[in-house]
Formats: C-alpha cells, structure tokens, sequence
C-alpha cells in the first residue's frame, strides 16, 4: 500500500514561491506516474501537473511556465516548484499516484497553499 505525505504548503504573497513535497513509501516509487491536484474551496479538484516514469511532463494552462513538477527516485519524493503565485492558485494541493492512467490512485492528505493579494 503506497503512502503519500505532502507537505511545504503555507501563505504566501502574490508574486511568490513555493515548493511542495511528496514523499511516497510502502511501494516501489520509480513505477509510479505522479501528479498533483488542487481543490479551491467550492470547486472540484483539477489536475495541476504530472510527471511520467520517463518522466515526462505535462501542466495545465492556468500553471504554465509558473510551475515545474519533478521527481527524485532515489528519496521517492515528488515536487512542486510554484512561482509567480496568485490569489487563483490558493485551494488544497494533493499528491496523487497511478502505474496506469486508468488504474488505482494513490491521494496523500493535502497541503493548503494561499496567497494573499
């Protein structure tokens, strides 16, 4: 049973950065493509950016050339590098895993991100 714990979340001002953290265990991390959602309050959840076993990667339009997803297979962590951050950006971020595209997913707990104006 994979774990995922994310963490890194925090207030920020517009304008500004942050870096989540995933760290995944109880599995075998390097077969895992990863991604990251967020939850604004009232919204679904939508997906922010994923990164393939290749890897691979692949963002939203609204985080384009803002974010960077990556991976570290050696300490099963996945990353989220947030700049330029604003107001729209603030909800819940979640750490999600799957080996394929339609087959079971992993959700860590959430990490709050919110940036003030």
């Amino acid at each position: 049973q994979l774990r995922l714990v994310e963490s890194g979340g925090g207030l920020v001002q517009a304008g500004g950065s942050l870096r989540l953290s995933c760290a995944a265990s109880g599995g075998t991390f390097s077969i895992y493509t990863m991604a990251w959602y967020r939850q604004a309050p009232g919204k679904q959840r939508e997906l922010v950016a994923t990164i393939t076993t290749g890897p691979t990667t692949k963002y939203s339009d609204s985080v384009k050339g803002r974010f960077t997803i990556s991976r570290d297979n050696a300490k099963s962590t996945v990353y989220l590098q947030m700049n330029g951050l604003k107001p729209e950006d603030i909800g819940v971020y979640y750490c999600n895993a799957r080996v394929t595209p339609d087959g079971y997913a992993y959700w860590g707990q959430g990490t709050q991100v919110t940036v003030s104006s």
